[in-house]
Formats: structure tokens, C-alpha cells, sequence
């Protein structure tokens, strides 16, 4: 989806940002073989199936090591477009702007930069600004903010958010807190800069367009990704009854695949609708047979099963 018209009451920005990151990403499941190494031949395939629908670009798997192996497979050279690459929470600015710099050569588009938070009591506002400043000055690539408190126990202040939008070559935050409030505010606060506000989770995407956020970071995207741009598409019409109504069908799915189940749970469901799932590797556990049919019931419950 390219571009917003203006309908009704459509929320669509009055510029066109210097990278336009409008649209649902989905954040891509890593496949492994059944002895946990990553399997670049379904990654493949699972591309391949995604290359139909209109997302804005694709989340590439955060390992370090397996990125030149990912940008070389060939149907990443269309299906990779406009991808954020996510980093592990590193502690160090150095690493950060280090693994920045990889990923530019790697063919990565933009960098989604998540909080550090292993010394989560040295985080000041002060420190996340000049982290993200450093980053941000470093970096051969535009730079994403990503806030997700559930994973890391810090949400990026939004003192530091404000002043980070400022910087000319970060460009936007993905923001998972789920803070509706929070997520309008920085849209507010940031309206005069070329910055971008993204939902990271498909059961507030809605709730966050009607806000002024962007586009969506959507694991769900994994699953249901047509009805997820579906869904982005209505709020850039103003189609916002229609929007409501598909917006409530994904949101128990969504809860099942993150909170409830988490990536076991998203990688059994991406078996239902033809993508490779596959094993997670451990720690991670797969579900068991009660949770697999509580899983199908809640996809059937709604209408996608």
C-alpha cells in the first residue's frame, strides 16, 4: 500500500516522509530443521509465499550470523525491499553501531534498534539519548526506534523519543507497549518531523491508525498477512466500520500467537495456512496436544479456520 487517499475521516499524514514506512511488516518467523539449525530453504519458500501480498517489506530473522546467507537467497531480492532488520538487546553502543553497519552492507534498508536494557537501572533518559544519538549519527541507514517493555522491562521515555525524532536520520519508533494514549502522543508531539509511529502488534493496529501511526510490525502478519494489509488498507480509506469489524476477528488470534503461546504457538499456526513452521529451538517448548486444539479453536472461533 503506497500511499493514504483522503476519505472521510482517514487519518493519513499531510507530507510524504523521506522513507515511507506506511504499511504492515510482518516480523518473520526463523525456520529450523528438526536438529534447530536454520533452514534457509523453507526461509525461502515462506518468501516465495509471501511475495503475493502487499506488505511494505519484510522483517528479516535478527541472527547475526545468518544475515549474508538471507540476503543472498534469491527470493529475497524482492520479497527483502524496505527491511528493517531487528538487533538483539546489546548493552553496548559500540556493538550496536558495529552490527548497524553489517546489516547496511548485509542489504538491510533500515535498522530497527531495540532499547538496551541489560543494565536497566543505568537507562536513563539521558543515556537512551545518547545511545540512540550515536547509533543514529553511525549508522549508513535510517534508524528505527523499537520500545517492547514486555521483553526488555524498559519503555523508551517519551522525553527521548521526542528529542530522538529530531535527529535526521532516525526516522520512526515501533512501539509494542500497546499504550494507545502513549502512541498518539508521540504522533502529536512529533508531527512537525519526518518521523513515523508504528504499532507492534495486530490487536491495536486499528486503534493505533486512528491515532496517526504509520503501519503495523505484526507477528500475526506471519499468518494472516492479507487481511492484516486488508485491515491497513480500510483505515487509509476512512473505511473504518469495516475496519472495526475485521480489527476484532484478529485479536484473540493475535493474543493466541504472542501472549498466549508465543512463537510456538505462531509457528503451529503458520502450518495452517501453508508456510513452514517448524520446530522453535530450545528453550522454547513445543505445544502440547490440549494447547494445539485451543490454538485451532480460537482461528476457527473467528472465522479464519
Amino acid at each position: 500500500v503506497d500511499g493514504p487517499e483522503k476519505a472521510g475521516l482517514s487519518w493519513e499524514q499531510s507530507y510524504l516522509p523521506s522513507f515511507n514506512l506506511g504499511g504492515i511488516f510482518p516480523p518473520l518467523a526463523t525456520p529450523f530443521s528438526p536438529t534447530q539449525e536454520v533452514d534457509y530453504a523453507q526461509l525461502e519458500g515462506n518468501l516465495r509465499r509471501y511475495a503475493s501480498i502487499p506488505f511494505r517489506g519484510k522483517h528479516c530473522p535478527p541472527s547475526f550470523s545468518m544475515q549474508a546467507p538471507v540476503r543472498s537467497l534469491p527470493a529475497t531480492e524482492a520479497a527483502c525491499r524496505h527491511t528493517p532488520h531487528p538487533f538483539a538487546p546489546s548493552p553496548a553502543t559500540q556493538a550496536t553501531i558495529e552490527l548497524t553497519v553489517s546489516m547496511a552492507e548485509a542489504g538491510a534498508d533500515v535498522a530497527l534498534v531495540v532499547t538496551p536494557c541489560y543494565y536497566r537501572g543505568a537507562m536513563t533518559t539521558a543515556a537512551l539519548i545518547h545511545h540512540y544519538t550515536e547509533v543514529g549519527d553511525a549508522s549508513p541507514i535510517p534508524v528505527v526506534l523499537y520500545s517492547v517493555p514486555a521483553n526488555t522491562g524498559l519503555d523508551l521515555p517519551m522525553e527521548a523519543v521526542i528529542t530522538l525524532a529530531q535527529h535526521p536520520n532516525i526516522i520512526g519508533i515501533k512501539d509494542s507497549g500497546g499504550d494507545i494514549t502513549r502512541m498518539g502522543l508521540m504522533v502529536h508531539k512529533t508531527r512537525q518531523e519526518d518521523f513515523q509511529v508504528l504499532a507492534g502488534s495486530a490487536s491495536f493496529l486499528l486503534a493505533s491508525y486512528a491515532v496517526g501511526a504509520s503501519g503495523g510490525v505484526c507477528a500475526l502478519a506471519n499468518v494472516l498477512g492479507d487481511p492484516l494489509c486488508q485491515l491497513d488498507h480500510l483505515c487509509r480509506k476512512g473505511q473504518w466500520q469495516e475496519a472495526r469489524d475485521l480489527q476484532h476477528r484478529l485479536i484473540e488470534p493475535n493474543m493466541a500467537v504472542t501472549r498466549r503461546f508465543g512463537i510456538p504457538g505462531l509457528k503451529k499456526a503458520m502450518e495452517w495456512f501453508g508456510y513452514y513452521g517448524g520446530p522453535c529451538r530450545a528453550p522454547l517448548a513445543p505445544l502440547s496436544p490440549a494447547q494445539v486444539e485451543e490454538l485451532r479453536s480460537t482461528f476457527s472461533a473467528n472465522g479464519w479456520l
